[in-house]
């Protein structure tokens, strides 16, 4: 038998035995403890005392121009650009990783040699084109 209708002006008492009513809440079961969930947040980001995640997109960054400088030096005026890039993002990381703020200090390095050895094979090939063409 279904429960009776809502009137228009809200819910009156419900009537023993409906859902809802007062035999609902007689045997409420086994109490298990609630789960309060994770402490607040400090500043809107992870547990309080928890350390930011470290930022290593600047070595990861100079690694990466600096593998493209040195591998394509053939295109000595893009291998340049793509060295000095590495470079000074190179210098950003190891700094960053000289504070804490990062956990890659020899990815930053690689990065910042590769950029070197870029340039260095960039001048030496434009170098090389002007005397043998001279």
């Amino acid at each position: 038998m279904p429960p009776p209708p809502i009137a228009p002006d809200g819910p009156g008492q419900v009537p023993y035995g409906y859902p809802g009513g007062p035999s609902a809440h007689a045997h409420p079961g086994p109490q298990y403890p609630s789960y309060a969930g994770p402490p607040p947040a400090v500043n809107g980001y992870g547990w309080p005392g928890m350390q930011p995640a470290p930022s290593d997109g600047m070595g990861t960054a100079s690694l990466a121009l600096g593998i493209l400088a040195a591998v394509g030096f053939l295109l000595w005026p893009v291998a340049v650009v793509l060295g000095i890039l590495a470079v000074i993002f190179g210098a950003i990381g190891r700094g960053r990783a000289r504070r804490g703020e990062a956990t890659n200090p020899g990815v930053a390095l690689a990065g910042i040699i590769c950029g070197a050895t870029g340039i260095v094979l960039a001048f030496g090939l434009f170098a090389f084109a002007v005397a043998a063409f001279a």
